[in-house]
């Protein structure tokens, strides 16, 4: 039977291996004993909560973590502890996000009470299982790092900057480096926005850090292009909190991933003529399409041109817009396609929606030019 058990556990890590990309394993009830306490592997548990903002913080540093030990005969695990009750309850976990360290021989784990950075985690489970970590190679970055040397040049510039001030030391730092570095991500392909970091105590940055009246760490100041004064920002460190604050103060549209929000490329000046062409009293087609061209040459948007080509298809198919959005949702499925071009694809898509009468969200402005 204990053979039987043994095969068992490994049928597990493998099916989890072959249907997540991550390697911290979701656990639940019915896979929890299994993995955690069967196993005779011993494993660190985050017992989180999805509405939780500690654990949202927490969870890219916890995926570097499950990355540096991958491979090795550890588990790196998380339980949704809000969704199963009975195993937050069963092991007394009061509040979020709580972890515990299981040494695959005893029930009763070990509370986590240090740092919640790589180096305070890895520090951690290297010392409780006498593995090593392995080290991860740095992957290319989309962070600006700046000094006193090129701040001016950068931040005074023709771009808006989000700066995050910041020491080596300090652990919320730590924290939130992971997430600025997705945040950078997400917003690699917007050519108006600068995502960079300043060291506030090294030698060669700290008369900028000075000059801006840094006081605690990390600060996250917004400089708008055009403009020297700065906005502080207040909101969460999550990366859907940030990318919301630079989505409102530099009019990009991303949301964690990278991808655009429902209101990317839409002009609310041609929106409001379209609206015409989806109510009760709506005008002819060539009519809706005099307006529109009318309007868009006034515009230097670069999809301002779309909503005219719409109208065209559809006085020749009246179903052009339906059958497009169809089009367009099927090609988006492919798993090969470039960036730039899903982007392409979700703007058409977010316009296509205009002339179908979907609503956009009421608390996300559009882009009005003219």
């Amino acid at each position: 039977m204990k053979g039987l058990g043994a095969l068992f556990t490994a049928s597990l890590f493998a099916v989890f291996n072959v249907v997540s990309a991550s390697n911290v394993l979701d656990l639940t009830p019915a896979t929890f004993d299994a993995i955690v306490l069967d196993s005779g592997r011993p494993a660190l548990v985050e017992f989180f909560a999805p509405w939780c903002g500690h654990c949202k913080s927490l969870a890219p540093v916890y995926e570097q973590l499950a990355d540096a030990f991958a491979g090795q005969p550890i588990s790196i695990a998380k339980v949704d502890a809000d969704k199963h009750k009975s195993l937050g309850k069963r092991f007394g976990v009061s509040g979020f996000p709580t972890l515990k360290w299981f040494d695959g021989k005893s029930a009763t784990p070990v509370d986590y009470k240090s740092g919640r950075d790589l180096d305070s985690l890895s520090q951690f489970v290297a010392e409780k299982s006498g593995v090593a970590p392995k080290k991860q190679k740095e992957a290319p970055s989309n962070v600006v790092v700046l000094t006193d040397a090129n701040f001016d040049a950068i931040v005074n510039g023709d771009k808006n900057v989000l700066v995050k001030f910041y020491a080596p030391w300090c652990g919320h730092c730590k924290n939130l480096a992971p997430i600025w570095e997705k945040v950078a991500d997400d917003l690699a392909r917007d050519e108006d926005i600068i995502i960079a970091k300043l060291d506030a105590e090294n030698a060669g940055s700290k008369d900028t850090a000075d000059k801006h009246k840094i006081g605690g760490y990390p600060t996250l100041k917004f400089f708008p292009k055009g403009s020297t004064e700065p906005i502080d920002f207040d909101g969460g460190r999550t990366e859907e909190d940030i990318l919301k604050f630079v989505n409102k103060h530099a009019g990009t549209h991303r949301v964690p991933g990278g991808g655009l929000d429902e209101t990317a490329g839409r002009i609310a000046v041609l929106d409001a003529i379209v609206e015409k062409f989806t109510g009760e009293a709506a005008p002819s087609l060539t009519e809706l399409l005099a307006e529109v061209k009318k309007d868009a040459e006034a515009l230097t948007d670069a999809y301002a041109p779309y909503y005219v080509k719409v109208i065209e298809k559809t006085i020749k198919k009246p179903d052009y817009a339906a059958t497009e959005m169809k089009r367009l949702e099927k090609v988006a499925t492919k798993g090969t396609l470039a960036p730039e071009k899903v982007d392409d694809i979700t703007i058409r898509r977010n316009i296509l929606g205009q002339f179908l009468g979907e609503k956009k969200p009421s608390d996300v402005p559009i882009k009005d030019e003219l």
